[in-house]
Protein backbone atom coordinates (compact mmCIF):
# COMPACT_ATOMS: atom_id res chain seq x y z
CA UNK A 1 0.00 0.00 0.00
CA UNK A 2 0.76 3.57 -0.77
CA UNK A 3 0.30 5.84 1.80
CA UNK A 4 0.63 9.73 0.99
CA UNK A 5 0.50 12.04 4.80
CA UNK A 6 0.20 15.02 4.88
CA UNK A 7 1.36 17.47 8.57
CA UNK A 8 0.88 21.40 8.85
CA UNK A 9 -0.21 21.65 12.98
CA UNK A 10 1.95 24.16 13.39
CA UNK A 11 4.82 26.07 11.61
CA UNK A 12 6.24 23.00 9.34
CA UNK A 13 4.63 21.64 6.53
CA UNK A 14 5.17 17.66 5.46
CA UNK A 15 4.34 15.59 2.99
CA UNK A 16 5.52 12.17 3.17
CA UNK A 17 5.28 9.17 0.74
CA UNK A 18 5.67 5.56 2.67
CA UNK A 19 5.01 2.40 0.61
CA UNK A 20 4.21 -0.87 2.30
CA UNK A 21 6.36 0.91 5.45
CA UNK A 22 8.98 1.80 3.91
CA UNK A 23 9.51 5.49 3.71
CA UNK A 24 9.56 7.35 -0.23
CA UNK A 25 9.76 11.01 0.52
CA UNK A 26 9.37 13.13 4.02
CA UNK A 27 9.93 16.31 3.00
CA UNK A 28 9.64 19.24 5.50
CA UNK A 29 9.50 23.29 5.17
CA UNK A 30 10.45 24.85 8.52
CA UNK A 31 8.83 28.67 9.08
CA UNK A 32 11.99 29.95 10.28
CA UNK A 33 10.64 33.40 9.53
CA UNK A 34 8.83 33.63 13.05
CA UNK A 35 11.85 33.56 14.79
CA UNK A 36 12.29 37.58 14.47
CA UNK A 37 8.64 37.47 16.30
CA UNK A 38 9.70 35.21 19.11
CA UNK A 39 6.76 32.73 18.70
CA UNK A 40 5.09 31.45 15.58
CA UNK A 41 2.31 33.44 14.23
CA UNK A 42 -0.56 31.72 13.16
CA UNK A 43 -1.79 33.97 11.14
CA UNK A 44 1.51 33.90 8.87
CA UNK A 45 1.91 30.33 9.90
CA UNK A 46 -1.27 29.17 7.30
CA UNK A 47 -0.36 31.67 4.88
CA UNK A 48 2.80 29.48 4.35
CA UNK A 49 1.43 26.76 4.58
CA UNK A 50 -0.84 27.70 2.32
CA UNK A 51 2.02 28.46 -0.48
CA UNK A 52 4.05 25.90 -0.36
CA UNK A 53 2.22 22.51 0.63
CA UNK A 54 1.28 22.14 -3.46
CA UNK A 55 4.81 22.59 -4.59
CA UNK A 56 6.10 20.36 -1.41
CA UNK A 57 3.19 17.41 -2.39
CA UNK A 58 4.61 17.68 -6.40
CA UNK A 59 8.32 17.30 -5.05
CA UNK A 60 7.77 14.61 -2.75
CA UNK A 61 6.06 12.43 -5.66
CA UNK A 62 9.28 13.31 -8.19
CA UNK A 63 11.55 12.40 -4.98
CA UNK A 64 9.62 9.26 -4.54
CA UNK A 65 9.68 8.41 -7.99
CA UNK A 66 5.54 7.58 -8.17
CA UNK A 67 2.37 9.16 -9.50
CA UNK A 68 0.16 10.40 -7.73
CA UNK A 69 -2.40 8.24 -8.72
CA UNK A 70 -0.36 5.01 -7.42
CA UNK A 71 -1.15 6.71 -4.10
CA UNK A 72 -3.87 4.18 -2.16
CA UNK A 73 -4.86 6.03 1.55
CA UNK A 74 -3.94 9.53 1.92
CA UNK A 75 -3.35 10.95 5.86
CA UNK A 76 -3.80 13.87 7.13
CA UNK A 77 -3.05 15.53 10.72
CA UNK A 78 -6.44 16.82 12.26
CA UNK A 79 -5.34 18.01 15.38
CA UNK A 80 -4.30 19.12 18.02
CA UNK A 81 -2.45 22.34 16.56
CA UNK A 82 -2.96 25.85 15.24
CA UNK A 83 -6.65 25.82 13.30
CA UNK A 84 -5.49 27.73 10.07
CA UNK A 85 -2.50 25.85 9.52
CA UNK A 86 -4.45 22.42 10.51
CA UNK A 87 -7.30 23.55 7.65
CA UNK A 88 -4.41 23.60 5.18
CA UNK A 89 -2.91 20.16 4.99
CA UNK A 90 -6.41 19.11 5.96
CA UNK A 91 -8.28 20.51 3.17
CA UNK A 92 -5.89 19.55 0.62
CA UNK A 93 -5.99 15.96 1.87
CA UNK A 94 -9.57 16.05 1.66
CA UNK A 95 -9.54 17.54 -2.12
CA UNK A 96 -6.86 14.85 -3.21
CA UNK A 97 -8.73 12.45 -2.00
CA UNK A 98 -11.92 13.20 -3.79
CA UNK A 99 -9.97 14.00 -6.88
CA UNK A 100 -8.09 10.70 -7.08
CA UNK A 101 -11.54 8.66 -5.27
CA UNK A 102 -9.25 7.41 -2.58
CA UNK A 103 -9.72 6.65 0.73
CA UNK A 104 -9.07 9.21 3.60
CA UNK A 105 -8.17 9.20 7.04
CA UNK A 106 -8.03 12.57 9.33
CA UNK A 107 -4.61 11.93 12.12
CA UNK A 108 -4.77 12.89 15.63
CA UNK A 109 -1.40 15.00 15.86
CA UNK A 110 0.07 13.06 19.34
CA UNK A 111 -0.84 9.81 17.49
CA UNK A 112 1.63 10.25 15.13
CA UNK A 113 4.13 11.01 17.45
CA UNK A 114 3.39 8.47 19.41
CA UNK A 115 3.55 5.60 16.94
CA UNK A 116 6.99 7.57 14.75
CA UNK A 117 9.21 4.94 16.96
CA UNK A 118 7.91 2.73 14.65
CA UNK A 119 9.70 4.55 11.26
CA UNK A 120 13.06 3.58 12.97
CA UNK A 121 14.49 -0.15 11.93
CA UNK A 122 14.44 -1.09 15.61
CA UNK A 123 10.66 -0.67 16.63
CA UNK A 124 8.60 -0.77 19.82
CA UNK A 125 7.48 -4.17 20.97
CA UNK A 126 4.03 -3.84 22.53
CA UNK A 127 2.84 -2.95 25.80
CA UNK A 128 5.40 -0.12 25.70
CA UNK A 129 5.50 2.91 27.55
CA UNK A 130 5.42 6.10 25.51
CA UNK A 131 6.59 9.79 27.00
CA UNK A 132 6.02 12.49 24.56
CA UNK A 133 7.43 15.90 25.04
CA UNK A 134 6.59 18.96 22.94
CA UNK A 135 5.97 22.80 23.39
CA UNK A 136 2.20 22.02 23.38
CA UNK A 137 2.01 18.47 25.49
CA UNK A 138 3.67 16.26 27.95
CA UNK A 139 1.72 12.90 27.96
CA UNK A 140 3.25 9.73 29.86
CA UNK A 141 1.21 7.01 28.22
CA UNK A 142 0.43 2.84 28.29
CA UNK A 143 0.24 1.56 24.39
CA UNK A 144 -0.83 -1.99 24.34
CA UNK A 145 -1.52 -2.11 20.57
CA UNK A 146 -2.44 -0.37 17.12
CA UNK A 147 -6.03 0.77 19.09
CA UNK A 148 -5.17 0.96 22.91
CA UNK A 149 -3.73 3.59 24.07
CA UNK A 150 -4.00 4.61 27.82
CA UNK A 151 -3.52 8.47 29.16
CA UNK A 152 -1.27 7.72 32.83
CA UNK A 153 -0.34 11.26 33.28
CA UNK A 154 -0.13 14.66 31.47
CA UNK A 155 0.78 18.51 32.30
CA UNK A 156 -1.67 19.75 34.33
CA UNK A 157 -0.12 23.35 32.93
CA UNK A 158 2.73 24.45 31.35
CA UNK A 159 4.44 21.40 28.76
CA UNK A 160 8.03 20.92 29.35
CA UNK A 161 8.59 22.52 25.76
CA UNK A 162 6.82 25.48 26.37
CA UNK A 163 8.77 26.10 29.84
CA UNK A 164 12.01 25.61 27.90
CA UNK A 165 11.24 28.22 25.14
CA UNK A 166 10.09 30.73 28.24
CA UNK A 167 12.84 30.07 30.26
CA UNK A 168 14.91 31.00 27.61
CA UNK A 169 13.14 34.17 26.89
CA UNK A 170 13.85 35.00 30.59
CA UNK A 171 17.79 34.59 30.13
CA UNK A 172 17.81 36.15 26.50
CA UNK A 173 18.39 33.16 24.64
CA UNK A 174 15.68 33.86 21.58
CA UNK A 175 13.53 31.54 20.24
CA UNK A 176 12.93 28.82 19.73
CA UNK A 177 14.54 28.15 23.11
CA UNK A 178 14.27 24.62 23.33
CA UNK A 179 17.58 23.70 21.41
CA UNK A 180 19.24 27.36 23.21
CA UNK A 181 18.80 26.06 26.45
CA UNK A 182 20.30 22.24 25.70
CA UNK A 183 22.79 23.94 23.91
CA UNK A 184 23.80 26.38 27.11
CA UNK A 185 23.59 23.74 29.17
CA UNK A 186 26.16 22.02 28.12
CA UNK A 187 28.82 24.15 29.18
CA UNK A 188 26.49 25.17 32.76
CA UNK A 189 26.92 23.28 35.87
CA UNK A 190 23.33 21.43 36.47
CA UNK A 191 23.62 21.45 40.51
CA UNK A 192 24.46 25.37 40.89
CA UNK A 193 20.64 26.48 41.11
CA UNK A 194 18.50 23.11 43.21
CA UNK A 195 15.01 24.03 41.43
CA UNK A 196 12.17 22.13 42.04
CA UNK A 197 10.62 19.55 41.15
CA UNK A 198 6.49 19.95 41.83
CA UNK A 199 4.72 17.53 44.06
CA UNK A 200 1.02 16.66 42.77
CA UNK A 201 -1.27 14.16 44.33
CA UNK A 202 -1.80 12.46 40.79
CA UNK A 203 0.70 9.93 40.53
CA UNK A 204 2.10 10.65 36.55
CA UNK A 205 1.27 14.16 35.97
CA UNK A 206 3.26 16.42 35.57
CA UNK A 207 3.83 20.49 36.38
CA UNK A 208 6.06 23.10 34.81
CA UNK A 209 4.44 26.22 36.02
CA UNK A 210 5.98 26.30 39.59
CA UNK A 211 9.12 25.15 38.22
CA UNK A 212 9.02 28.52 35.53
CA UNK A 213 8.29 30.73 38.26
CA UNK A 214 10.83 29.85 40.23
CA UNK A 215 13.61 30.39 37.14
CA UNK A 216 11.81 33.77 37.44
CA UNK A 217 12.05 34.07 40.80
CA UNK A 218 15.92 33.73 40.94
CA UNK A 219 16.83 35.92 38.25
CA UNK A 220 14.52 38.77 39.59
CA UNK A 221 16.71 38.15 42.71
CA UNK A 222 19.93 37.92 41.73
CA UNK A 223 19.71 39.98 38.33
CA UNK A 224 17.76 43.16 38.84
CA UNK A 225 19.37 44.42 35.72
CA UNK A 226 18.83 41.81 33.37
CA UNK A 227 21.26 43.19 31.16
CA UNK A 228 24.33 42.29 33.58
CA UNK A 229 23.55 38.36 33.20
CA UNK A 230 26.83 36.84 32.66
CA UNK A 231 27.05 33.99 29.69
CA UNK A 232 28.06 31.40 32.30
CA UNK A 233 25.66 32.87 34.69
CA UNK A 234 22.71 31.96 31.92
CA UNK A 235 24.74 28.62 31.20
CA UNK A 236 24.11 28.02 34.45
CA UNK A 237 20.23 28.26 34.70
CA UNK A 238 19.84 26.82 32.32
CA UNK A 239 21.38 23.56 33.04
CA UNK A 240 20.15 23.69 36.48
CA UNK A 241 16.25 24.25 35.12
CA UNK A 242 17.16 20.93 32.47
CA UNK A 243 18.31 19.02 35.02
CA UNK A 244 14.75 19.73 36.78
CA UNK A 245 12.95 19.08 33.64
CA UNK A 246 14.73 15.75 33.95
CA UNK A 247 14.44 15.03 37.15
CA UNK A 248 10.42 15.54 36.91
CA UNK A 249 10.03 13.74 33.98
CA UNK A 250 12.12 10.61 35.24
CA UNK A 251 10.10 10.39 38.26
CA UNK A 252 6.87 9.42 36.87
CA UNK A 253 8.66 7.28 33.64
CA UNK A 254 10.44 5.33 36.49
CA UNK A 255 7.34 5.13 38.58
CA UNK A 256 5.38 3.80 35.16
CA UNK A 257 8.12 1.17 34.33
CA UNK A 258 7.69 0.15 37.75
CA UNK A 259 4.24 -0.58 38.11
CA UNK A 260 3.49 -1.85 34.48
CA UNK A 261 4.32 -4.48 32.78
CA UNK A 262 5.96 -3.58 29.30
CA UNK A 263 8.49 -4.31 26.71
CA UNK A 264 9.48 -0.87 25.42
CA UNK A 265 10.25 2.79 26.53
CA UNK A 266 9.82 5.29 23.93
CA UNK A 267 10.89 8.72 23.98
CA UNK A 268 8.83 10.97 21.41
CA UNK A 269 7.74 14.62 20.40
CA UNK A 270 9.91 17.61 19.62
CA UNK A 271 11.73 17.68 22.53
CA UNK A 272 12.47 13.84 22.33
CA UNK A 273 15.52 15.16 20.82
CA UNK A 274 17.00 16.31 24.41
CA UNK A 275 19.89 15.24 24.96
CA UNK A 276 19.62 15.17 28.62
CA UNK A 277 15.84 13.75 28.31
CA UNK A 278 18.00 10.81 25.95
CA UNK A 279 20.50 10.01 28.42
CA UNK A 280 17.99 10.03 31.03
CA UNK A 281 16.01 7.62 28.93
CA UNK A 282 18.55 5.33 28.18
CA UNK A 283 19.69 4.64 31.46
CA UNK A 284 16.23 3.72 32.22
CA UNK A 285 16.14 1.36 29.34
CA UNK A 286 19.73 -0.17 30.87
CA UNK A 287 18.40 -0.20 34.51
CA UNK A 288 15.40 -1.89 34.15
CA UNK A 289 16.14 -4.05 30.71
CA UNK A 290 13.54 -2.34 28.90
CA UNK A 291 14.08 -1.77 24.84
CA UNK A 292 14.60 1.97 24.06
CA UNK A 293 13.26 3.61 20.72
CA UNK A 294 14.03 7.44 20.44
CA UNK A 295 13.07 8.16 16.71
CA UNK A 296 16.15 10.12 14.67
CA UNK A 297 15.59 13.49 15.29
CA UNK A 298 13.74 14.37 11.64
CA UNK A 299 11.21 12.12 13.53
CA UNK A 300 11.33 13.59 16.30
CA UNK A 301 9.96 16.90 15.24
CA UNK A 302 6.92 17.58 12.94
CA UNK A 303 6.74 15.45 10.13
CA UNK A 304 4.29 13.68 7.69
CA UNK A 305 6.14 10.12 8.02
CA UNK A 306 4.41 9.73 11.16
CA UNK A 307 1.02 10.78 10.01
CA UNK A 308 1.56 8.45 7.09
CA UNK A 309 2.09 5.54 9.19
CA UNK A 310 -0.44 5.97 11.88
CA UNK A 311 -3.28 6.76 9.20
CA UNK A 312 -1.87 3.53 7.47
CA UNK A 313 -2.86 1.41 10.70
CA UNK A 314 -6.05 3.27 11.19
CA UNK A 315 -7.21 2.09 7.61
CA UNK A 316 -5.82 -1.62 8.34
CA UNK A 317 -8.48 -1.18 11.74
CA UNK A 318 -11.00 -0.09 9.73
CA UNK A 319 -11.22 3.61 10.50
CA UNK A 320 -11.67 5.67 7.71
CA UNK A 321 -12.81 9.55 7.92
CA UNK A 322 -15.37 11.27 5.65
CA UNK A 323 -14.49 14.16 4.21
CA UNK A 324 -16.70 16.47 6.88
CA UNK A 325 -13.69 15.77 9.32
CA UNK A 326 -12.88 18.96 11.22
CA UNK A 327 -9.64 20.79 12.66
CA UNK A 328 -9.77 20.50 16.97
CA UNK A 329 -6.92 23.21 17.95
CA UNK A 330 -7.10 21.12 21.32
CA UNK A 331 -6.59 17.16 22.50
CA UNK A 332 -10.01 16.11 22.94
CA UNK A 333 -10.69 14.47 26.50
CA UNK A 334 -11.79 11.19 25.17
CA UNK A 335 -8.61 10.67 22.34
CA UNK A 336 -7.59 8.40 25.25
CA UNK A 337 -8.64 5.22 27.57
CA UNK A 338 -7.96 7.13 31.13
CA UNK A 339 -6.46 5.17 34.00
Amino acid sequence: MTILGLESSCDETSVSILRDGKILSNLISSQHFHKKYGGVVPELSSRAHLQIIAPLFKEALTVADIDKKEIDLIAATAGPGLVGALLVGLNFGKALAYSLDKPFVAVNHIEGHIYSGFLMDEKPEFPYLALAVSGGHTLLLLIEDDLNITKLGSTIDDAAGEAFDKVAKMIGLGYPGGPKVEEYSERGDRSAIKFPVAKLKTEYDFSFSGLKTAVLRYIQKEYPNIENIQEADKSDIAASFQDAVVRALRKNVEKAINNFEVKSISLVGGVAANKAIGNMFSELSKKYNKKLIIPDTEFCGDNAAMIAYRGGKLFENNIISDLTANTYPALPKNVFKSL
